[in-house]
């Protein structure tokens, strides 16, 4: 018969509080949280009951609590996407999480990126049934970088379209909707062959008015940034194509 977990939820984040929503949703029902907001006594006499420990907080703070309940007997596990460290097994959601919580659906969708000595997840976080793919820890760095780009950055670009488009133009931020969804849908289907545009195409005049036009701008040596990376990437795919 297959043991129940006894969960103990370390934090009161957005991480902490998604966790809680999914396990309520799925019926996980023995599970404890703890904060920082807490009596510390309260954290190890919760942490002695649990069979895993997760430590849902800041990449700083895990180190420093893993070594406080170093005498726990439970597994512990944390969700940084670039740490490395052997006080506690890594399993990364690659997701971004909102203040507001989500539908069943999407949390079971949630692919988790595990360290590559990580036990079974059946035995990381039994219960869940999310798909799952394993990493060397040398390469989390790295994997963590190109997440950070892709969504955060690139979440900085939307904000500066839609601010623009209101603050320098008058026009309702919502005018670029459409073209956000699209771009998405493109990525989705064919991520490889999803960019248009002037890089795309080589129009090298269109991009000399786009840089023109950002002068004094903080974006305009993002923009210029990119020119110059554009040509290396192409040169890369083109290998990767060949080889």
């Amino acid at each position: 018969m297959r043991q129940v977990p006894d969960y103990l939820i370390i934090g009161n984040g957005r991480v902490a509080r998604h966790l809680l929503h999914y396990f309520s949703l799925i019926g996980i029902e023995r599970v404890a949280q703890w904060h920082r907001g807490e009596d510390e006594a309260r954290l190890h006499e919760r942490a002695a009951a649990a069979s895993h420990i997760l430590l849902a907080v800041s990449d700083s703070a895990i180190e420093p609590l893993a070594d406080k309940l170093k005498d726990a007997p439970g597994i512990k596990i944390h969700f940084s996407g670039s740490l490395v460290t052997d006080k506690a097994h890594g399993a990364h959601p690659l997701m971004t999480f909102t203040p507001q919580l989500y539908a069943l659906e999407k949390y079971l969708a949630i692919p988790f990126v595990v360290d590559e000595d990580a036990p079974a997840f059946s035995a990381l976080l039994p219960g869940l049934s999310n798909p799952h793919h394993r990493l060397p820890k040398k390469d989390k760095a790295k994997y963590h970088a190109l997440c950070v780009m892709a969504g955060n950055f690139s979440c900085i670009l939307w904000q500066k379209l839609f601010d623009g488009l209101a603050q320098e133009f008058g026009l309702p931020p919502a005018t670029a909707n459409m073209y956000l969804r699209q771009q998405t849908d493109n990525l989705l289907a064919d991520y490889q062959n999803a960019l248009t545009g002037p890089l795309a195409r080589g129009d090298n005049e269109t991009i000399a008015r786009n840089l023109k036009a950002l002068e004094g701008d903080a974006f305009q040596p993002v923009y210029q940034a990119f020119v110059k990376a554009y040509p290396l990437i192409k040169q890369g795919t083109l290998k990767e194509k060949a080889s």
